[in-house]
């Protein structure tokens, strides 16, 4: 790049580059469900940034627009062969769950803080219901619907990330969009669903069959995601009295067992350790004052952004009902 700055200054420009990296990974990651693939997204959309001649670099207008269009090409690529490759993933797949800012930890093995930019945004954009849904669109969908309904882009850009007409872009957000309110409940209390996440854990704690199956809804459904690393079922488990032996099983089974509440994708969870280490972080989704779906993700791949066991981090907050509105 051109520097354009007095000599001995960064340049601003660069500089303002570099600081489109947070909105990058919020966006891939909604795309994708992984932070790992956001983080790839977004190193591969600077690599192309910086390949370009100084010249070419210097004619583009808006160099956080040109960052969008490739970081969103390249996560529609990803997502076309992540189909492939999901066919190939032993058992179910779920999303990468994600702690509080205060707990967020990047993998580094030189012990270094984490980068605030490698954090991504907690909203209600992110929620493990919201994930699990896009999951269910096809590619263009998701892109579509996420560029345009999430971060409020034009169909006229949506069009030019996608390579379709904005009428067509259009027609996908909408599609998507049905998809999302078909899956949406009417909406419960934080408050609430702090106590009922609360509840859930005293009761698996007790192996309290009785009180698992009071507050699971009666089609409840449990999906497990090992990756074929660790064990996890296969298959969802459906009905509150199929979950609620399950989980009493795995209680008895497993005696160890540290259940901890935690904030899970912005929103009420639990973070269970074994020995000390983390093994499964657990999202919910409620409704009326009910348990309907449990997400348990196991795989070791996808918590690697979680404190490892022990001590939680410093400052680390955990879900309380007298501190969450």
């Amino acid at each position: 790049m051109s520097d354009q700055s007095e000599p001995g200054r960064p340049d601003p420009r660069l500089s303002a580059v570099l600081g489109e990296r947070r909105r990058l990974i919020d966006l891939a990651y909604r795309l994708l469900g992984s932070v790992a693939d956001a983080e790839d997204v977004v190193q591969e959309t600077y690599a192309r940034w910086c390949a370009m001649p100084d010249a070419q670099r210097d004619e583009i207008a808006s160099p956080a627009a040109w960052l969008t269009t490739v970081a969103g090409r390249v996560c529609l690529d990803v997502l076309r062969s992540a189909r492939v490759r999901r066919e190939r993933y032993v058992g179910e797949w779920l999303p990468e769950p994600l702690p509080d800012a205060t707990e967020w930890i990047s993998g580094r093995s030189d012990g270094a803080p984490p980068d605030p930019a490698d954090r991504v945004t907690l909203d209600e954009s992110v929620t493990m219901a919201f994930l699990v849904v896009l999951e269910s669109m096809t590619p263009a969908e998701r892109v579509a619907f996420v560029l345009h309904d999430v971060f409020r882009y034009s169909f006229a850009e949506v069009a030019g990330i996608v390579g379709r007409t904005p009428a067509a872009c259009r027609q996908l957000a909408s599609s998507a969009r049905r998809r999302v309110r078909a899956a949406q409940a009417a909406p419960t209390p934080r408050a609430r669903r702090v106590e009922v996440v609360r509840d859930f854990k005293r009761a698996w704690e007790a192996r309290d069959i009785d009180a698992l199956v009071g507050l699971l809804d009666p089609d409840a459904t449990a999906v497990a995601d090992g990756g074929g690393i660790v064990d996890a079922e296969f298959r969802p488990i459906r009905g509150a009295g199929r979950i609620a032996r399950a989980l009493a099983d795995i209680a008895g089974r497993e005696g160890d067992l540290t259940i901890l509440e935690r904030t899970v994708n912005g929103q009420p969870g639990l973070v269970v350790r074994q020995g000390g280490v983390t093994g499964t972080v657990m999202a919910f989704h409620v409704t009326a004052g009910r348990i309907t779906h449990i997400w348990a993700v196991r795989n070791p791949d996808k918590l690697r952004s979680w404190p490892p066991g022990g001590t939680a981090v410093a400052g680390a907050r955990t879900v309380d009902s007298s501190t969450e509105g």
